[in-house]
């Protein structure tokens, strides 16, 4: 029973919070201060109900709308971006998750996880990249932001994913608030009769442009396909599976996302070839080969891309062809120019790069004039390097591009290795389409990057965290019943 006496501070405790709280709102015009009931709410969430709060982020991460600017929170003409509710969620999510690794320690089998290595290194070297950045404040931010999305949805996420159901839950909670989205952004379709300028800002507020929409589909394409596979499953899923299969399908085809389109072309050819069986050394040493092939005739193709002036269009065949037309398209021209900085900016600062998140502040003047197209600018504000690899190897240096890279290769020599020796078709299936959606990101990587934000991070991150959760299960050999044992997680 609680007493009179507590029960009345509580009360007065509460009016007088209330009170204080409308005279900051109403009369000195602080509205942050309005966001503090919902942080106690978080922080009690993040106590008591962790599990619930990693899924809930998954489900409103769709949802989240990017604030550019906070009154009151910058640093010189920098100011603070953040997504809203999921960015101060995942910090005080981040914050709870160094708590209980003080108090309780971490998994060591996890800590020794070979993708858990490269990830360490990669935070490490943001550190440190960080401290010698010549925008620290801009950095630091950055590495935050790569912190909060790690520690919740690959850390935390790890604990989580150890049950099955909790991987279901995670993919069904995200893919059903994007499904809002969608139906929202062919709805302003509709309105501007599915023009292709239309489909560059139909998506927004909730993702800034078609890319970044057309990057999150596409991850979600090969999931949905395996679920509405999974016999193991109601008729009433396998159906919704399916259904929301083809609206995603159809909503990449209207985003008009060229670089979705790749990246999932890609994704089906290197299903055939996990399919086939061929080991993956193979694949690795005709990838390297191609790339050889490419710097060793890089004059004659870019030439023979250089014919190439067809203009994106609602026409399908014109569509796919502009992809390779380096002559007139000015989104191709601009990719270009931004890559071309990047690699300037690493020859002047090979190994340390100029700091995290700090390209978009640095390349203006590593542009040249025959270089620039009608959309550049030097003002900072027209997106980054375009690159999931050249980002970091102008921002961090070498060792950064070598972080994310060696990331993805050991991503497909774990996916290999798991498609391989699963017994249990249903996480087998999970396994290899958890992978492939990863894949149509590295891919989409080569031309875009999103990792910066939550649409991307909180996918990508959870995704890696559930093929390194089935991995980490000592049975996945034995039998099938056996192979996915729940275990507690990091509250249980």
């Amino acid at each position: 029973m609680v007493s009179r006496k507590n029960l009345a501070l509580f009360y007065l405790f509460s009016l007088g919070f209330l009170a204080a709280d409308v005279w900051l709102m109403l009369i000195k015009g602080n509205f942050l201060f309005g966001l503090l009931p919902l942080g106690l709410l978080i922080v009690y969430a993040a106590l008591f109900s962790l599990n619930e709060l990693i899924l809930a982020v998954a489900f409103l991460t769709p949802l989240s709308i990017r604030i550019t600017e906070l009154p009151g929170l910058s640093l010189g003409n920098v100011g603070i971006g953040v997504s809203l509710p999921t960015s101060p969620i995942m910090l005080c999510i981040l914050l709870i998750f160094i708590l209980l690794v003080i108090q309780n320690g971490y998994d060591s089998k996890i800590l020794k996880h070979s993708a858990t290595i490269i990830i360490l290194f990669s935070i490490t070297w943001i550190f440190v990249t960080s401290v010698t950045s010549t925008m620290p404040f801009v950095s630091f931010k950055f590495l935050i932001d790569r912190c909060w999305g790690i520690a919740t949805f690959y850390f935390l996420g790890i604990y989580l994913f150890r049950k099955r159901k909790n991987i279901y839950k995670f993919v069904w909670l995200y893919v059903a608030s994007f499904t809002i989205v969608i139906f929202y952004t062919i709805f302003r379709q509709v309105q501007g009769h599915f023009s292709e300028k239309v489909s560059h800002f139909a998506m927004n507020p909730f993702y800034n442009d078609h890319t970044a929409y057309g990057a999150v589909l596409s991850m979600f394409i090969p999931v949905l396909f395996a679920f509405s596979m999974n016999k193991s499953s109601k008729s009433f899923s396998r159906f919704a599976s399916f259904a929301l299969f083809l609206l995603f399908l159809a909503a990449v085809g209207l985003s008009y996302s060229r670089a979705s389109w790749v990246s999932l072309i890609v994704a089906f050819g290197i299903y055939l070839l996990l399919k086939s069986g061929i080991k993956l050394k193979y694949i690795f040493a005709t990838l390297c080969i191609a790339i050889t092939l490419f710097f060793t005739f890089k004059t004659q193709i870019i030439m023979r891309l250089e014919r190439n002036d067809s203009q994106v269009s609602q026409k399908l065949g014109t569509e796919i062809e502009s992809i390779s037309n380096i002559s007139s398209d000015a989104s191709n021209l601009e990719r270009l120019n931004r890559w071309s900085c990047a690699y300037r900016m690493f020859l002047d600062k090979p190994f340390l790069g100029y700091g995290p998140g700090t390209y978009s502040f640095q390349y203006a003047p590593y542009q040249l004039s025959y270089e620039r197209t009608i959309i550049s600018t030097n003002l900072g504000n027209g997106g980054n390097a375009h690159s999931e690899y050249l980002g970091p190897l102008a921002e961090q240096g070498i060792l950064g591009m070598a972080s994310f890279l060696a990331l993805a290769v050991i991503t497909f020599i774990l996916a290999f290795r798991l498609h391989k020796k699963l017994l249990d078709k249903e996480v087998k299936n999970i396994a290899t389409a958890i992978f492939l959606g990863l894949v149509t990101y590295f891919i989409h990587g080569a031309m875009n990057n999103f990792l910066d934000t939550d649409k991307a991070a909180v996918p990508f991150w959870g995704f890696l965290g559930i093929l390194v959760a089935i991995d980490l299960q000592k049975n996945y050999l034995e039998e099938p019943t056996n192979n996915f044992k729940s275990q507690n997680t990091i509250h249980g």
